[in-house]
């Protein structure tokens, strides 16, 4: 059986589309197509059945899928043994939307000098997700907000940035009270249901604000377009970003007790990516980390 067949049925079951997976792989849906029937063939069951516009593992599909990861992931291991002197490989990275743009275009850019031999396949997603597919199996490692949970022993945490939190606002409100601004300006909330977004919403119950709510967004970026835009102010942590959306405004520390974002690198403790996660984590601790706001 060609392991890459077995590697495009478990991304089209992950992804349910053909048509994305092609996009993913770098093929065409025609030869994604042609993979699949190859497989089939080699099983002698069929494995997929289509549903809509999407497409979903059937009864023999679902039967094999999860021990076709656990190949997949031998295979993988095996791989990276032979590369004794040479660290080379694909690594699964997921990431949030945040350390997307702020943190891993120069950690790549350094690999790519550092580690020409490894291709970085990048999967985005909120925390609580990249959590999910981490458990699962389907990533190797995530970059993402420090779970506000005890963490399953079977994986480990790296710390790589500290974000406290921080009132955005326009520069008329540069000298402005932090906490005068959180009450009188309409306020933009950072989503609760993200992990992040769970340290303003306790911040504002701890010193008693309620504020004038008119937007909650789950991304910073965009919260900063609409501080920008004159709709309001939003407490938010002090992230880094390379749009000049957020870099012409004010970050205006708010008084102690001042709540961190704690953005790290989580990984399983035994991983067959392990030399690789190495140097993901080497390439993100080599960029210099940005001032915070005192």
């Amino acid at each position: 059986m060609e392991t890459r067949f077995l590697e495009t049925f478990v991304l089209v079951a992950e992804l349910g589309s053909l048509a994305e997976a092609s996009r993913r792989l770098g093929i065409t849906p025609v030869a994604v197509a042609q993979r699949m029937q190859a497989l089939e063939e080699e099983v002698g069951a069929q494995l997929l059945i289509r549903a809509g516009r999407r497409v979903k593992p059937t009864q023999a599909g679902h039967a094999i899928l999860e021990k076709g990861r656990e190949i997949l992931v031998d295979i993988r291991s095996l791989s990276s043994l032979a590369q004794l002197d040479n660290v080379a490989g694909d690594i699964r990275l997921g990431a949030i939307s945040t350390a997307l743009t702020g943190i891993l275009p120069e950690a790549l850019r350094s690999m790519s000098t550092t580690a020409p031999a490894v291709n970085a396949f990048l999967l985005p997603g909120t925390s609580n997700d990249l959590y999910r597919a981490l458990l699962d199996g389907k990533i190797d490692a995530a970059l993402l907000v420090e779970p506000p949970f005890e963490i399953a022993k079977s994986l480990r945490w790296k710390t790589l940035r500290k974000e406290p939190l921080v009132v955005l606002c326009r520069p008329e409100h540069a000298r402005a009270d932090p906490l005068a601004l959180l009450r009188s300006e309409p306020f933009i909330r950072y989503d609760r249901n993200n992990w992040g977004g769970r340290l303003p919403d306790q911040y504002l119950r701890d010193v008693e604000i309620k504020p004038n709510e008119r937007f909650e967004l789950d991304s910073l970026d965009a919260i900063a377009v609409m501080v920008r835009s004159g709709l309001g102010v939003s407490l938010i942590p002090d992230w880094s970003t390379p749009w000049d959306e957020a870099s012409s405004l004010i970050r205006l520390p708010v008084p102690a007790p001042r709540p961190v974002r704690a953005i790290g690198l989580l990984w399983p403790q035994s991983s067959p990516a392990g030399r690789l996660i190495d140097v993901v984590l080497d390439a993100i601790e080599s960029i210099p980390a940005p001032v915070e706001n005192k």
